[in-house]
């Protein structure tokens, strides 16, 4: 048997238990290990969501959200991050929510979706498969505009920023939101042109 083709045991879940159900449900896993051991393993599940990564061609820029994360206040103290357009699947089709999430998160109608990948975000605790999208938009600048949903005691506002700016500050660290990162990077390796000053 060669080395890429290593027969192995498999994993197996014997059972959970919901530990907190709310807007996330947090399970505890009983899993058996291949080599016949038992263990527990912590779940979080909130199902699956997009990513929208908004950007105009003439213009060179992006809608980016800033939002307060309580998370990140938790963990570092920052009062707010700088995120692309997300959020979670309410029983709809991927490219329905993103249209859905652009127009609640920043009052934005996408001209065109074009999906780039599906990939899990923290698969060592979560569930969540997230799908990313680059999308279109036109129309005139903007300036920051206030959304979110208030029911949920979401609120947003969205900034345009010029993709050359946002691109120096992924290169500088002072990006930090990892999907933002991979949304942005992704348009940098296939249109460059769009971040020439």
């Amino acid at each position: 048997m060669t080395e890429n083709n290593i027969e192995r045991a498999a994993h197996a879940i014997l059972r959970t238990r919901t530990a907190h159900a709310g807007w996330a449900k947090f399970l505890i896993a009983t899993v058996r290990s291949p080599d016949g051991r038992t263990l527990e393993r912590e779940i979080e599940d909130h199902g699956e969501a997009v990513c929208v990564f908004a950007y105009h061609r003439q213009r060179k820029t992006a809608i980016l959200v800033r939002q307060a994360r309580v998370p990140v206040l938790f963990a570092s103290g920052e009062q707010e991050t700088l995120e692309a357009i997300a959020g979670v699947i309410e029983g709809e089709e991927p490219i329905a929510c993103a249209r859905r999430e652009a127009r609640e998160e920043a009052q934005l109608e996408l001209d065109s979706l074009e999906h780039v990948f599906t990939a899990w975000t923290m698969p060592g605790i979560s569930t969540e498969r997230m799908h990313f999208y680059l999308a279109v938009y036109s129309g005139e600048a903007r300036s920051e505009v206030r959304g979110g949903v208030a029911s949920e005691d979401e609120e947003t506002i969205a900034v345009e920023i010029g993709l050359a700016e946002l691109a120096r500050m992924a290169d500088d660290g002072r990006l930090a939101d990892v999907k933002t990162l991979l949304a942005l990077q992704t348009l940098r390796l296939r249109q460059p042109h769009l971040f020439e000053t």
